[in-house]
This record gives C-alpha cells, structure tokens and sequence, in this order.
C-alpha cells in the first residue's frame, strides 16, 4: 500500500545506489588488503622476518611499527586476522568511508606502539591484530558518538561479531600480543573522537514541529505528519491538593466473638 506525502523520502534510488557502491568499494579495498597480506605471508620463508617486527623498547623495533601488521606467524593467525580485517573493514568502511581511511594509520601506528611502549623486552609483536581492534573499536565508539540508526546498526553488529574484543586487550592467553590489541584499540577510540564528523548524518525525515521557532509558520500538509507534542489533548491532570481529602482513616467495627453453644 502506497500512502503519500508530501517530505522527501530518504531512502531514494540514488541514495540507495550510492549505499551499494560504497559497500562494494569497502569490500573491494578489505579484499585487497588480505590479498596483500596472503603474498607477504607465501614469501616469508625467504627471509628472515624478525628485523621487520615490533621489539619492545628496542630502536631496531621501531621499524616493526610500519611492517609488522603485514606478517604472520601461521597460516591460523593468518586466517582469523584476515577474517576480521575482511567482515570489520567492510563495516567501517560502508558506513564511515571518510573516517575509517584517516582512522587506518592511527590504528596501524597505535598497535605498533602498544607493543613497543607495553610489551616484553626481547619479544617480537607481529599480526594485524591490533588494526582488527581499532576497526571494532571505531565502529563502537562512532556508534555512542553519532547515535543515528546507520550508527547503532553498525556497531550492533560489530559488537555481535567480535564484541570479545573489549576482553583480549587485557593479558589473557600467552603468546598474544595483548598491548597491540591495546594500543589499536585506544587508536580506534581517539580516532572516532577525532573524525566523528567526517562523514555526514544519514537523510532524515524531519517534522515540522522540531523547528520550535518556525513552529508557527511552516503549515503541515503531511497527512501522516504527528502533530507537536504540545498540541496533544491531555487525558488526565493530578487533581489539586486542596481537592483531595487526605489523611482519612477508614475504620472498622470491632468483630464480634462467636456466640457460644
């Protein structure tokens, strides 16, 4: 059943073409990036890698900021990191593409640091794990900051995904790296503060009487328009005090004891 009106629909063909092609970009760009991390992780066995990891207060570990996230210690690292970058990359980036591409190098840099500044003198820190937490972590937080429903859809689903990310930034398991996780989590969250306008508000219907100055002026011509909150009959008002009769005590015969036989 069609009902018309008269506001401009939100969900217009263009608008929905535009959704479609900026998901497919996002997919297009996760994709890429896996793709990038399966060929570096095939010519790993040529070469040694631990120079290009992150080594905790180490100056030869600095580099590891920019290249660990591209290595991989097993094939299974490989496939959960790749997993979460390719579902969480298309998330961010279908519904914030603006702030999810100046939020990657805070992300990349960020689990880099964690390691370097948190982790254990002579360890080594590889895996994409902590981008994979400043992705989720900008999806949640962008989620509380902006609160539209494109917003709280995303990082419901986010949360729904890989909402055990908020406990595997603490040390939990040996042999993961919990301050890159960390270190990309806290990127994620700085970075929703920083770009949390960087991508518009979705269209919205707006009524009429939201404008409380104009309230007056603009005539509603939208049959199906609800009318202003103060324009509403009340049903029902708490009587006046002096109209109550208040402190009565109802009070009750004594019983009488049964008659005896």
């Amino acid at each position: 059943m069609h009902l018309p009106t008269d506001a401009p629909i939100p969900d217009t063909p263009a608008q929905r073409k535009a959704d479609r092609a900026r998901l497919v970009r996002a997919l297009n760009a996760s994709l890429a990036f896996v793709l990038v991390l399966a060929a570096v992780f095939a010519a790993q066995s040529s070469f040694d890698i631990r120079p290009f990891t992150v080594q905790p207060g180490s100056a030869e570990g600095l580099l590891g900021l920019l290249t660990a996230p591209l290595l991989h210690g097993s094939i299974e690292h490989l496939a959960a990191n790749a997993t979460s970058l390719l579902l969480l990359g298309t998330l961010a980036g279908a519904v914030y593409p603006k702030a999810t591409l100046r939020a990657l190098p805070l992300a990349w840099v960020g689990s880099g640091l964690g390691a370097w500044l948190l982790g254990e003198p002579g360890s080594h820190h590889l895996g994409a794990s902590g981008l994979t937490h400043g992705l989720m972590f900008l999806v949640m937080t962008l989620g509380l900051l902006r609160r539209d429903r494109s917003s709280i859809a995303a990082a419901m689903i986010a949360f729904l995904l890989y909402g055990g990310m908020l406990l595997t930034v603490l040390p939990r398991e040996a042999g993961v790296s919990w301050q890159a996780h960390l270190g990309g989590a806290v990127a994620g969250v700085a970075a929703a503060f920083l770009f949390r306008r960087s991508d518009p508000l979705p269209p919205r219907k707006r009524y009429s009487w939201e404008d409380e100055e104009d309230a007056e002026l603009v005539p509603l011509n939208d049959e199906l328009e609800p009318p202003s909150p103060r324009q509403v009959p009340v049903l029902w008002n708490r009587p006046e005090p002096r109209d109550v009769q208040s402190g009565v005590v109802l009070r009750f015969p004594p019983r009488e004891p049964p008659a005896a036989e």
